[in-house]
């Protein structure tokens, strides 16, 4: 029997091997927002048309940052989250359906509105109206979904005209249903759908049944009002997406300042953290996914898995070994381990659990699997 801390791999960082994808209209701030996310400067295209910028964010997690002031590790390894600068949202782009196929391949978008004035800084609507920009690329993802069904039912009625099968009628039923649920003006993602159906749908790639953000992308002086924000949630309350407001202006200010100066500048504004912090947290909600955490001196290390996961399918994400031969995990609340102070005080107070493979892993969790191959 053997803790995992004796065989696990070393890497810096863990990715969720899942991704979201930035999405928007022209001259909206999602090139400022995908640099200050990836905290470098790229050498991107303004001509974005059909390219694919792929990059890595660092999810910024306070209860990672507390666990590694506490045991001062040699090596900390913060999760991360795959994300994609997608092509423009515009005519060219919509008529050809390269942006279309290029938002298939990712597991959630990220919707950049501007909410910001800029004389200098042209609209390709002529003038600022998020509500008018959410509602026109949700129509167009719709539609997109929209004109796969009706291709796919042509398909299968010539299939069904030559041949019955059960099956073909099956998905027929189910593509109609949801051909009826787009013609509503409503996302696939806002539909019930029962276990059964969710397999049949899952051979597809509708893009408006994706989890979905909306970031507002607002003035500077706009960052602590939240009506615009408040509008917008009341406008879109039933269509399961995630809201937030950023200024990309002043996230880029702090961005280029030393770390030493970010903090007098964020309590100048009168902001906790910066904006795009709590969006790298948005990223992996919006995914389904929550962290746990092992700790120890030799590496304090944040891993993702998706929700409602047993212990051993959360021993699977750290290696496939630990899942096969999975005994039992030992499990710490993170609330727990701040409130006591060490690890032994926790034992000492009776809570740190043992947990077999029926335990479902809760956020936060900081886990030690103890497993044998």
């Amino acid at each position: 029997m053997y803790s995992f801390f004796l065989t696990r791999p070393r890497a810096l960082c863990y990715s969720s091997g899942m991704k979201i994808g930035i999405i928007g209209l022209p001259q909206v701030g999602k090139k400022t927002l995908f640099e200050i996310l990836l905290q470098e400067k790229l050498n991107i295209s303004d001509n974005l048309k059909t390219d694919v910028i792929p990059g890595v964010v660092k999810v910024k997690d306070p209860r990672f940052d507390k666990l590694v002031s506490m045991y001062a590790p040699q090596k900390e390894a913060p999760a991360t989250i795959d994300i994609a600068l997608l092509p423009k949202i515009e005519k060219e782009t919509v008529s050809s359906g390269e942006v279309f196929v290029k938002i298939a391949d990712v597991d959630a978008l990220c919707h950049i509105v501007r909410s910001f004035e800029d004389e200098s800084i042209y609209h390709v609507e002529g003038s600022i109206n998020p509500i008018r920009d959410i509602d026109a690329i949700n129509s167009e993802l719709i539609l997109n979904d929209m004109i796969f069904i009706e291709k796919r039912l042509e398909r299968i009625d010539k299939e069904l005209s030559r041949k019955k099968d059960i099956e073909r009628e099956k998905d027929k039923e189910m593509l109609l249903k949801l051909k009826s649920h787009l013609e509503k003006e409503l996302p696939l993602r806002t539909m019930s759908l029962n276990e059964e159906e969710r397999k049949l749908t899952s051979a597809y790639q509708f893009i408006s049944m994706k989890p979905m953000i909306i970031v507002l992308n607002v003035e500077e002086d706009k960052i602590k009002d939240m009506s615009l924000l408040n509008s917008v949630n009341r406008k879109y309350k039933d269509l399961k997406i995630t809201l937030m407001q950023v200024s990309a202006k002043i996230e880029a200010e702090i961005a280029s300042l030393p770390k030493e100066e970010q903090k007098d500048f964020l309590s100048a504004l009168g902001i906790e953290e910066p904006a795009v912090n709590a969006l790298t947290r948005s990223f992996y909600k919006t995914l389904g996914l929550i962290s746990f955490f092992t700790v120890g001196k030799d590496e304090v290390r944040e891993w993702m898995v998706r929700k409602n996961s047993t212990a051993p399918e959360a021993a699977g994400v750290i290696h496939t070994d630990l899942q096969r031969g999975f005994i039992r995990a030992q499990v710490i609340k993170y609330e727990d381990l701040i409130s006591l102070g060490t690890e032994a005080k926790v034992k000492e107070a009776g809570k740190c659990y043992v947990k077999g493979k029926d335990y479902i892993v809760e956020d936060g969790d900081i886990i030690d699997i103890r497993f044998n191959v």
